[in-house]
């Protein structure tokens, strides 16, 4: 009997060490939160030197003042032991976590915006760029324009001034027999040679004077017969204006020659001298198609 009495005892005080080691970190447990609130009732100056450096902007945990009979490990604790343990760890963790989401969202934000005003200011840029360019080439043609138009109101002043002023371009001489005024075959061919090259020009007059042998009136009408039938011929076969042509009988008015130093001389027979005259309009009406013509090629869709 006392055999069996001394090997319970040992086995009974082994059995109770764990429950006293389990009510002991239950006590350090309960002392735990009056720790922590001591801690969170320190003076604001202490709790914002060791909160400055948290991302969370609380205070860091405080260890545990006493953690029980076996020290920070016990290897008879229980889940609920183990749980109470780590719930503070777990909410600052998750804490942690929305954090560092809620950053990366507004840094994805902010990201989205620079690019939005980036491509905003692009598209700004290049919109300023064409209107540059268009304005450019508007500026352009409009100095083309007025180029243009210096040019001709140039021109137009020129002719202007000279519009009175003729010079010679043709000339052809018909000889006819004595007494004679009708045309013959080659004078009708030099004829219709002149009025080819007038047909649809302008400012031009055609200028013609009459010779005749003889003397006094009687030479002065035969030239007017024999000038008018030149001009019968270019009206009615060319169509020419008669108030284009000029017509004078000279009579036996002598001739002036090309050479200075030697004397007018007088004709024998009779011949018509037909000259035909121009001035600048003809040139200004040139001038003036090209414009027009570049205006339209403008207006042709590319």
């Amino acid at each position: 009997m006392n055999h069996r009495l001394v090997i319970a005892l040992p086995l009974a005080a082994l059995l109770a060490l764990p429950v006293m080691a389990q009510s002991t970190s239950s006590s350090s447990d309960q002392s735990q939160p009056a720790a922590t609130q001591q801690t969170q009732s320190a003076p604001a100056q202490s709790s914002s030197d060791t909160s400055s450096g948290n991302a969370t902007g609380k205070a860091p945990l405080a260890a545990p003042s006493r953690e029980g009979f076996w020290g920070r490990v016990n290897p008879f604790a229980r889940k609920k032991y183990v749980q109470r343990q780590t719930e503070p760890i777990r909410d600052r963790v998750n804490e942690l976590d929305e954090l560092t989401s809620n950053n990366s969202k507004m840094i994805k934000d902010t990201d989205q915006r620079a690019q939005a005003g980036i491509k905003l200011a692009s598209d700004k840029a290049n919109e300023a760029d064409q209107h540059a360019l268009d304005a450019g080439n508007k500026a352009t043609a409009a100095q083309q324009s007025a180029q243009q138009v210096t040019t001709r109101v140039q021109t137009v002043e020129n002719v202007v001034s000279n519009i009175d002023q003729y010079k010679a371009s043709n000339q052809t001489e018909i000889r006819f027999r004595p007494g004679q005024t009708v045309l013959s075959k080659n004078a009708k061919d030099a004829l219709d040679q002149m009025a080819t090259g007038v047909k649809g020009q302008r400012g031009y007059i055609i200028e013609v004077q009459g010779f005749s042998s003889g003397k006094g009136q009687s030479a002065i009408t035969t030239s007017q017969k024999m000038a008018e039938s030149v001009v019968r011929y270019l009206v009615l076969n060319h169509e020419i204006p008669v108030y284009r042509i000029y017509l004078v009988g000279m009579g036996n008015a002598p001739t002036p020659s090309t050479d200075e130093t030697a004397k007018s001389k007088r004709i024998s027979g009779g011949r018509v001298e037909i000259s035909l005259l121009k001035n600048d309009l003809e040139q200004l009406s040139s001038n003036g198609s090209a414009p027009a013509m570049t205006t339209d090629q403008q207006q042709q869709p590319k």
